[in-house]
């Protein structure tokens, strides 16, 4: 009797809250999670501190630049860092919190411009690289310099052009999938507070455009660097010993740097892209690799020497 009465006083008592430690906050995160978010907050602040030390001393030797193709490429590709650097303080702030506060459209944005600088940054390098295999190889008669105003005017037609289709693609495609999922989220009463999770929206006509442009920056980026590699040969065949002296060794080799860096940051990501295709499944680690490619932001340490401790000479080029 007593062992049933008792048994029926358990039943009725009302089991004790769970512990606050079990609750899933918004903000919380599994373990592998928030290491990579770690991880991702070290390397955006390191690109954001030394991108931006390394920007600032390239903009003072730049305004000795000469009006060359190289030099124009250049100054764009500080303007692509630039615009990117500006959108870097966000995804810290997002990494330091594991919340997003600040709206689904300029989640969208801030997203989309890793990958806008990304391509900014890998079809400038290929102007340079090109320019200079053109000026190796004696094709001068292709490579006027234009008037400096009349390449600025075309610069800045071009990033009109770009912003214009940009702010389109992010306004009507980018991210449609998520937006749904999160209204859908809004209506039941829930929200979602991540960001920079656009997985699911690569489909269809998404995929195949991602595997294509990931195959050309793999396969353009290998064939330059080769090249390239084999115009630095034969310089150095040619002077052998006093190759370091010539200026044209030394251009040559900052354009290998250039090849190289687009190498080192493009190329393993866009491998890994392929795979993550077909397992979505794999978002923080994408993020991870991709946060890795913003390193190309440092490239402007390439052209930092001897220059950046005295007065720039005046028209000196790149």
């Amino acid at each position: 009797m007593t062992s049933k009465a008792t048994l029926n006083l358990s039943m009725a008592t009302p089991s004790p809250p769970p512990s606050s430690s079990l609750i899933i906050k918004p903000g919380q995160l599994d373990d592998h999670t928030q290491e990579c978010y770690i991880v991702l907050l070290t390397i955006y602040s390191l690109v954001l501190v030394i991108g931006t030390i390394s920007l600032s001393l390239m903009m003072h030797i730049m305004k000795s630049g000469t009006t060359s193709t190289t030099s124009i490429t250049v100054l764009n590709l500080i303007f692509a860092h630039f615009i990117f650097l500006l959108t870097v303080p966000f995804r810290i702030y997002y990494y330091a919190t594991n919340e997003w506060s600040l709206g689904f459209g300029w989640c969208k944005v801030v997203s989309s411009m890793i990958h806008i600088h990304m391509y900014m940054s890998f079809i400038l390098y290929v102007i340079i690289l090109v320019t200079r295999l053109m000026l190796f190889y004696g094709k001068t008669e292709l490579l006027a310099s234009p008037p400096r105003i009349y390449a600025l005017l075309v610069s800045a037609m071009v990033w009109i052009v770009v912003f214009v289709i940009v702010t389109c693609i992010i306004h009507f495609v980018y991210g449609q999938k998520v937006k749904e999922s999160k209204n859908l989220d809004r209506k039941n009463g829930t929200t979602d507070s991540q960001c920079f999770r656009f997985g699911t929206n690569i489909q269809s006509f998404a995929k195949v455009f991602n595997y294509i442009a990931s195959i050309v920056i793999i396969v353009v980026a290998i064939v330059l660097t080769a090249l390239q590699a084999n115009v630095l040969r034969v310089l150095y065949r040619k002077h052998h010993q006093g190759c370091t002296s010539q200026q044209e060794f030394g251009a040559q080799l900052k354009s290998l740097s250039f090849a190289l860096i687009m190498v080192v940051c493009f190329v393993p990501y866009h491998i890994f892209r392929i795979y993550y295709l077909e397992h979505l499944e794999l978002q923080t680690l994408n993020e991870v690799l991709l946060s890795l490619t913003t390193f190309n932001c440092l490239d402007m340490l390439t052209f930092l020497g001897k220059r950046t401790c005295i007065v720039c000479i005046p028209g000196k080029g790149l």
